[in-house]
């Protein structure tokens, strides 16, 4: 579904990524890994059209959309969980989510909607007990949760989450991978970047880990628990 080809990407005059390589199958979950810096948001920022690429290739079903607006990415069924979750603080939970509400998933325009307001309600009752307080009001996991669920509202077909947990509380971080693998569960594509690789082991199929701007290394997570030098090396700070 989504394929990057040799993605390069700076600002300005200082170069981050060096060609990177990557694939998510349809109903495939796969993670970004590597230490703070290594260019792994910047990865999803181009891939979103958020920076424009120097060099490479990201294309959707085989279309190539390098380099375009995030509403045309958005559209061909890509939808972004975004670091430091960006919902509206002065729009109440049910606006957030109804502001970004598409009743297709991608190119396909015949099925209905899998992801409405009472489908994200069901997956986050939280949000539901909520949904008239503003999104300021909201704690960080809400917060959290309101991102995710703005994301799914988009009917995408492959959910992309910068940070999925980063600086929740242990028991919120519980709960949104408890949620996170009933949407797995629910047949959605998932591309995720988090710090806790243990769960991303428990939860993902595949991982691409990232060091320097470029891939030093990806395989199942079944290579992943067999290879400790990996972690080891590319993953400790």
């Amino acid at each position: 579904m989504l394929k990057v080809e040799g993605l390069e990407s700076a600002y300005g005059d200082s170069r981050i990524l060096f060609g990177i390589d990557l694939f998510v199958g349809a109903g495939e979950v796969v993670t970004l890994l590597g230490r703070n810096g290594m260019g792994k948001t910047t990865t999803v920022k181009s891939i979103f059209g958020l920076l424009k690429p120097r060099g490479g290739r990201v294309s959707i079903d085989g279309e190539d959309v390098t380099g375009k607006p995030p509403h045309v990415v958005a559209k061909r069924g890509l939808g972004l969980v975004p670091e430091g979750r960006q919902i509206f603080p002065t729009l109440s939970v049910e606006e957030n989510l109804v502001a970004t509400h598409r009743s297709s998933r991608g190119s396909d325009r015949t099925s209905a909607p899998k992801w409405t307001l009472e489908s994200v309600y069901a997956l986050f009752p939280r949000l539901k007990e909520r949904r008239r307080n503003m999104g300021n009001q909201l704690s960080g996991g809400e917060q959290q949760m309101l991102a995710i669920g703005r994301a799914l509202m988009t009917n995408p077909r492959l959910v992309v989450l910068d940070e999925a947990t980063e600086g929740l509380a242990p028991l919120i971080r519980e709960e949104i991978w408890a949620c996170l693998t009933e949407i797995r569960n629910a047949g959605e594509a998932i591309l995720v970047i988090d710090k806790n690789v243990d769960a991303l082991a428990r939860f993902a199929d595949r991982h691409v880990v990232i060091e320097k701007g470029r891939v030093a290394w990806s395989g199942t997570t079944a290579e992943l628990r067999a290879t400790p030098a990996v972690k080891e090396r590319f993953l400790h700070v």
